[in-house]
């Protein structure tokens, strides 16, 4: 008999979420700056919301992206992965971009504008929070995230797991739960 995958099936156990959402948030925070500094030449500024070195946004498409994506592609014959990679964009590129709008209009709310109004700039944009290039590269980054990081922070997961126990993952989870959630309330409380 085979096991039928159903939506939970899908999401990684509360530890392994927690760990990829920060990885990815992080790595959201090293491309942003990057960009900036390497590709626009702006100059160094904090890209995230909060203090520290990650950018929320990119934990949460992550998790979208591991959750409704990701199971697409995961555990698949690599024929069948590389047939998928046109979906896994557009998938991508929508749940991307979709989040990126939701974002806006939340950040507008609590602080009154939102950190990327640099989209009017571009020719194809709506109300400046979101823009057709961009979205392309969310695409590009949601192949990239599901292909190659998925993977890579899997077997990272499975290390810490393996190497220190259920327990240690916990813990590992707690703490990166307890550094954002004082993050947040230092953020709220002094912007």
């Amino acid at each position: 008999m085979t096991e039928k995958k159903t939506f939970r099936s899908n999401f990684p156990s509360p530890d392994a979420a927690v760990l990829f959402f920060a990885l990815y948030a992080v790595f959201g925070w090293c491309y942003e700056v990057f960009l900036e500094v390497f590709i626009y030449h702006w100059g160094f500024t904090n890209r995230g919301v909060l203090f520290g070195p990650y950018c929320p946004v990119y934990g949460f498409g992550a998790l979208a992206f591991i959750l409704l994506v990701y199971p697409l592609i995961k555990d698949r014959p690599l024929k069948e992965r590389l047939v998928r990679i046109p979906l896994v964009f557009i998938l991508s590129m929508l749940i991307a971009t979709t989040l990126e709008l939701a974002t806006s209009y939340i950040l507008e709310a609590v602080n009154g504008s939102w950190p990327w109004q640099t989209y009017l700039d571009y020719k194809i944009n709506f109300q400046g929070r979101i823009a057709l290039s961009p979205s392309i590269r969310f695409g590009i980054g949601g192949v990239l995230f599901l292909y190659i990081l998925q993977p890579l922070f899997e077997k990272i997961h499975a290390f810490i797991t393996d190497r220190g126990g259920k327990k240690t993952a916990r813990v590992v989870a707690l703490a990166i739960v307890l550094i954002f959630a004082l993050d947040l309330a230092v953020s709220l409380l002094l912007r």
